[in-house]
This record gives C-alpha cells, sequence and structure tokens, in this order.
C-alpha cells in the first residue's frame, strides 16, 4: 500500500502548503514542471510562461506563483499531485523532493490543523473588524450626506453580509496530551549541577589526578576496593605508590598530595561520597598502610548508622499521607524487577501507592497497576496482586512486610491516590527522559508508550511549534515499530543495506542512534573525548562521537547507509584501541557494539545467514 494512502487530502493539502517555498527554490526546476504538465496540473499558458524566464529570481518566484495556483485551483488533486512528484526520476534530481517525502514517511512533520484553524479564524476576526469600521465610516458619510441633501442615500452593501459569514468545517477533537513548556536551557550543565569535573557524567568513572609532575587517571570504583587505582601510560599504582611515583613520598599522606584539578582527594573524600558513584562509603577505602582496626570500626559504625538512618527515612516517607500532594510522596527510588505468569516488568517503588493506586509497574508497552498487572498476567479466576506477582522468586507480601513496599492509607491525598483523570494521566509515562535518564526540565510524552524526552534527546529533535498542538504524538521507536512491516515487506542481505541512500533511512538511523544513546548510561560516547581524555589524540588519529554521527546525519553529510554505520563502528574500533589496558571501558565498547548490530539487523530486516556487520566491514 502507498505510504500516502494513510494521509487523508486535508493533511497532503496543509503539507503542500507548507512546502512550497521549499519546491519554488529548487534548481533548475524544468523536469519538474514538466512533469506538472503532462500530468494536467497546470495550464499550458502559465507553462509556455514560466519556462521562457531567464532570471533566477523570476523563476522562484514563477514555480511559487504556480504552487499558489494548484493549491487554490486543484485540491481535489493533491494526491496525484504528491504520486507524480515522488517519481524516482524526480527524486534522483531534486533532493528537496527526497527530503519532503522522508518527512512524510518518518513522521518528522507535523500536522498542525489547530494552528491553521486558529490563524484562519483570527483573519476572518481582522477581516468582520476591517468590515465594520469601513461600515461606520459609510455611515458617517451618509449622515452628513443626509444632512447636506435631506435625502437618503442608497444602500450598497447588500452582499457584504453574506460575504462575511465564516465557513464552517468539521474536525475531530483528539486526546489532550499533557502540557509541556519550553525548554530553556543551553549550557552544557542541568539546573543545580556544578561544574566540578567529578560531577560529569564522562567521569562518573574515572578521574584526571596529578601528584607533583605526573600525570594518571584514577578509576573511582577501584579506589573503593583498595585496589591499585590510578594508571599511568599502562602502568597501575595504588595512591601511596603514585604518590612515591610523583616525588611526594616525604608527605607520606596521598590524600594531599594527589589533586584532581587543584582540589585534593581527601576534599572529594569528605564531600559526600564525591568519589563513589556505585554507592560504596568512602570508609570502605582499605589501604593497609594508611587504615587500622579502629578507623575501620568507627568507620563501619557510622556507615550502619547512615543506613539505618536512611531506612528509618525511607519508611517515613512512604508512611502514604501527603498534605501537599506531591506526586511520588518523596519515597527512594528504587526498582524491582517482577513477573507475573509470562509477563515481567519492573517495579519502581516511588510510584507505588496500593494494588489499585500508582501505576507502579512498567512493562514495555505501559505502566500499569498492580492489579492491572497481576490481571493481564495471571490465568487464575481470583489473582491477588500481593501473592501472585513475584519478586526474586517470592511474592510482593515480603516487600511489603519488609517496610520497602508501604501501602498508602485510605484517606491519602497524593496524586498517586487521586483518582482524577488528569494524575492517573499524569503517570502514563515515564518520570526521566529515555535518552539522558534526567527529570530535570520539561518532557514530552509519548502517546503510544510509555517514554518520555527532552526536545533535544529525541531524534529527530522536537520543535516548540508540536508543544502546542493538541493531536497525538509518537515517538521514534514507536514509528519504527509500525512503519516497518511495511517499510521492508521482504528481507535483504546485508551488503544491500549498505548500498541504501542514507537519504531513504532517516528514520531507521535516527532509531539506532537513540538506541546507542539509551544504553550508553554513563555517557562514555556520548561527547568529543579529545576534550576531556588526556593523550586521546596521540592514540587516536580519527575521534568519532555519537553526538558528531547525529550532527553529519542532521547535515546530509552521509550518502549511503555504508558512511554511517562505519562511522558508528568506528566509535568502538576507537574504544578498543585506546583501551587495551583498561577492560572495563573496553567492555563497554564491545557490548554497545554488539547491540548496534543486532538491532542494525533487526531493523533492516537482514537475512540471518548472512555475515554480521563486524566481518563486513
Amino acid at each position: 500500500m502507498d505510504p500516502l494512502d494513510f494521509l487523508t487530502d486535508k493533511q497532503l493539502l496543509q503539507f503542500f502548503h507548507c512546502s512550497r517555498t521549499e519546491m519554488s527554490c529548487m534548481e533548475q526546476p524544468h523536469t519538474f514542471l514538466n512533469q506538472l504538465r503532462d500530468h494536467h496540473l497546470i495550464p499550458e499558458e502559465m507553462y509556455k510562461k514560466l519556462i521562457r524566464c531567464r532570471s533566477k529570481e523570476l523563476r522562484e518566484k514563477g514555480v511559487y506563483q504556480v504552487l499558489d495556483w494548484v493549491e487554490a485551483e486543484r485540491p481535489d488533486s493533491i494526491k496525484v499531485f504528491w504520486n507524480c512528484v515522488f517519481k524516482d526520476h524526480l527524486l534522483l534530481q531534486y533532493p528537496t523532493l527526497r527530503l519532503l517525502r522522508n518527512r512524510l514517511l518518518d513522521g518528522s512533520f507535523t500536522f498542525y490543523e489547530k494552528l491553521l484553524e486558529k490563524m484562519e479564524k483570527e483573519e476572518e476576526e481582522e477581516d468582520k473588524k476591517k468590515k465594520a469600521s469601513a461600515d461606520g465610516e459609510e455611515e458617517e458619510e451618509e449622515e452628513e450626506e443626509e444632512k447636506k441633501t435631506g435625502r437618503k442615500k442608497r444602500n450598497k452593501r447588500s452582499e457584504s453580509a453574506e460575504k462575511g459569514k465564516p465557513s464552517t468545517s468539521t474536525q475531530s477533537t483528539p486526546s489532550q496530551k499533557r502540557k509541556v513548556r519550553r525548554l530553556k536551557y543551553y549550557s552544557p550543565f542541568w539546573e543545580g549541577e556544578k561544574s566540578d569535573i567529578w560531577t560529569w557524567p564522562i567521569y562518573k568513572i574515572q578521574l584526571p589526578v596529578t601528584c607533583g609532575d605526573k600525570e594518571g587517571m584514577l578509576i573511582r570504583n577501584k579506589l573503593a576496593t583498595g585496589e591499585r587505582c590510578i594508571v599511568v601510560q599502562g602502568r597501575w599504582f595504588t595512591p601511596s605508590g603514585f604518590e612515591e611515583f610523583g616525588g611526594k613520598k616525604s608527605s607520606n599522606n596521598w590524600k594531599y598530595s594527589i589533586c584532581c584539578r587543584d582540589t585534593t582527594l581527601a576534599e572529594l573524600i569528605q564531600a559526600k561520597r564525591a568519589l563513589f558513584p556505585f554507592n560504596q562509603s568512602a570508609g570502605s577505602i582499605t589501604e593497609s598502610e594508611e587504615d587500622d582496626d579502629d578507623d575501620e570500626e568507627e568507620e563501619e559504625e557510622e556507615a550502619e548508622q547512615e543506613r539505618e538512618e536512611g531506612e528509618r527515612g525511607e519508611q517515613a516517607n512512604t508512611a502514604g499521607e501527603s498534605s501537599t500532594g506531591r506526586s511520588h510522596c518523596g519515597v527512594k527510588k528504587s526498582v524491582f524487577k517482577v513477573t507475573c505468569g509470562a509477563i515481567s516488568g519492573m517495579l519502581h517503588n516511588n510510584r507505588f501507592a496500593s494494588g489499585s493506586c500508582g501505576k507502579s509497574i512498567r512493562t514495555d508497552q505501559r505502566w500499569m497497576t498492580p492489579v492491572e498487572f497481576v490481571t493481564v498476567g495471571s490465568a487464575l479466576e481470583d489473582p491477588s496482586w500481593k501473592k501472585d506477582i513475584q519478586w526474586d522468586g517470592k511474592p510482593l507480601s515480603v516487600l511489603i512486610e519488609r517496610k520497602i513496599l508501604v501501602i498508602h492509607s485510605l484517606l491519602c491525598k497524593c496524586n498517586l491516590c487521586s483518582s482524577t483523570a488528569k494524575d492517573r494521566h499524569d503517570q502514563d509515562n515515564d518520570d526521566d527522559c529515555f535518552i539522558c535518564r534526567r527529570s530535570q526540565g520539561s518532557l514530552i510524552c509519548c502517546d503510544e508508550c510509555p517514554r518520555s524526552f527532552h526536545q533535544r534527546c529525541h531524534l529527530p529533535n522536537v520543535d516548540d511549534a508540536i508543544l502546542g498542538d493538541d493531536c497525538p504524538w509518537m515517538c521514534t521507536f514507536c514509528v519504527q515499530r509500525t512503519s516497518q512491516s511495511w517499510r521492508y515487506p521482504k528481507q535483504m542481505t546485508y551488503q544491500e543495506a549498505l548500498t541504501c541512500r542514507i537519504s531513504d533511512h532517516l528514520l531507521e538511523c535516527q532509531y539506532l542512534l537513540l538506541c546507542l544513546y539509551h544504553a550508553d548510561e554513563d555517557h562514555i560516547f556520548v561527547k568529543d573525548p579529545c576534550i576531556n581524555v588526556r593523550n586521546y589524540t596521540s592514540v587516536i588519529k580519527t575521534p568519532i562521537w555519537l553526538d558528531r554521527v547525529v550532527e553529519k546525519l542532521q547535515q546530509n553529510l552521509y550518502q549511503t547507509v555504508q558512511h554511517f554505520v562505519s562511522d558508528v563502528l568506528l566509535i568502538f574500533t576507537n574504544c578498543a584501541t585506546f583501551n587495551r589496558d583498561n577492560a572495563e571501558f573496553r567492555g563497554m565498547g564491545e557490548r554497545l557494539k554488539v547491540l548496534f548490530e543486532r538491532e542494525f539487523k533487526s531493523t533492516f530486516s537482514i537475512q540471518l545467514q548472512h555475515p554480521t556487520a563486524s566481518n563486513s566491514q
């Protein structure tokens, strides 16, 4: 079936109206005009007059007038117009037509029907005001003339009343979407985030450190376990060994000898676990030459006290009653994998309220309350969500008995327990961006799945104009899933996929990039490594990163799918080359490479017996 068959004539006309300027600027439009003439879409006289134009400016103006005439005089033939200009020979000659076709197919163009109706209504009201003011002036002139001549003037406005009537149009009103605010942050740091480099995502695992004139990289989770945690050109050191290597052995206190950007490690250790991203306490550092048994006992007591206070605070927060009406009652977030029959999901305790309140279980398709989850998964006639939902082989009642999940009071007034349609609708989507996993800023919500996104995180980026549109919005994941059956009715070989034009497969490339962004939780492969990773350019001669691939894709710098795939695979090749002595980072690159190859074969319907992407490069 032709993809244009899914669109109405009204939508195609609106798309035509928004695309006239782009089509009028096409270079050498003679073939384009010949096609319109062959299909009897423009008059012969108009065609002959335009074809004689030699000036580029006059030709562009003339093409725009022709398109304006088509919209006004041939609206019933709008589907014929798009079918004839989307022929292969025109798509090969005019990049503009290829871009327009891709916008229709990948869903990046949004039909702002509400906005169009609003503009038409405003124009009608403006016309009414002008006519009313003109009528008032004429009446004053008539009154003056009557006073002078003593006779009434004939009414010459017999048709004005009929012409002023607005036309009516019927349009179904789609389900209302959550209103979002325009994003206003443009700095590299998020709201509330400091510029200290140990808070940057890329330094969540490692930190650049110095001691004397020596420079190295500190692996944060290794420091917490007492291992050799500082690497200098392939050589590993303990903190005290690095202190000696840097010529500061006489100090005999590595916490003050080793610095990160003029900040000593002692200051970082005291700054609320700044060096421990994996919930490891600073008290777990076990340098034998530094810590004695008494210090360890004191630190263990402090850690135990902190855990007890945290549990008491969590239980207090989950008591279920909220006078302020906050949606999640301030509960500390933790996630549990749960199952019921054949289905599985992730239970978020900060969304849990009771069996029927609080959509706390997320599946791939949607958020559900425990009662909804057990209804879908259990085959029993009278299922019990506390018994039939399993966590770690145990019923969910175990978490309730341990006070990890606390059932809200029947009198609870929080948003999770609210029965209003708005509060329940607000629970249909994720609280964090699916790509960057942050909640700061405004999020837009997909109407087909539970994902939420920042405007700039989603690919393609979501324009501000869409925010005021009430039409349902689908993310790239859903567009790819729903359109794959008719975009790829049969399987292709890997080589055939590589030779495809990138302009015809922007949707697939954007989908693959979003998968990589989501999988790269620590943002290791997102930004330019040359800026933050020391000695990177001396080892890697052709640096590439995800943001750069997106930039090249948006600037149409890739000609074929093979060029795009080569750049993505180069990211992982560079990672393996630079991290030959760092198994942790090398493993991250390998995992993302496997994910990319798997999704690539699935997205392009690659025959399973064909060699993988990596073997073909």
